[in-house]
Parts: C-alpha cells; sequence; structure tokens
C-alpha cells in the first residue's frame, strides 16, 4: 500500500482571505527568513504548501511586470463594480494570458 502526497490547493482559486493572509506573511517573512517558504504556507493555512505559496508568489511577480508594463490593465477596485463588471474584467485578463 502507497502513501498518497498530500493534496497540493494549487489548482483551487485562492479566496481574497487567503490573499490576504498570503499577503501580510510576505511582509512578515521576508526574504531572509529560513524556511520561508513553509512559513509563509502555515500562515496562509488551507491545505497550501509550500509549494503552493511559491507558485502564487511567482504568478504575482509575473502579473506585477505585466502591469508594470502596460501589458494588461489595472485592476479597477471600485466599490461599485458590479459582477457583470467583475466578468468583463476577468474576460479582459483572461485575453492578455
Amino acid at each position: 500500500m502507497s502513501s498518497s502526497p498530500k493534496s497540493s490547493g494549487s489548482s483551487i482559486p485562492w479566496t481574497r482571505e487567503e490573499d490576504k493572509l498570503f499577503e501580510n506573511a510576505l511582509a512578515q517573512f521576508t526574504e531572509d527568513t529560513p524556511d520561508r517558504w513553509q512559513k509563509v504556507a502555515e500562515a496562509v493555512g488551507s491545505g497550501k504548501t509550500a509549494e503552493d505559496v511559491k507558485k502564487h508568489y511567482e504568478i504575482l511577480l509575473e502579473d506585477i511586470q505585466k502591469i508594470e508594463a502596460d501589458v494588461v490593465p489595472t485592476p479597477d477596485y471600485n466599490e461599485n463594480t458590479t459582477s457583470s463588471d467583475e466578468e468583463e474584467n476577468m474576460k479582459k485578463k483572461n485575453n492578455f494570458e
């Protein structure tokens, strides 16, 4: 009987709460922190692994580079945005990937 690896949360979309925990953990655990990704994963919780949070960080860096290069529009965080507006923004974003 073989043991199955721990389920990775990478295929599951991140919630806003997880993203906020992720951002806070990045601020707390700097690049100099030993076992940084493990500590960030523990701070995020939700079954995210060190590999999941490292990949999420790499995607974040790619998104920042695209925004800074004006490849994608800066997100509009207007509180008056409707769900249909959000869907349209996601469609636009997906066309740039």
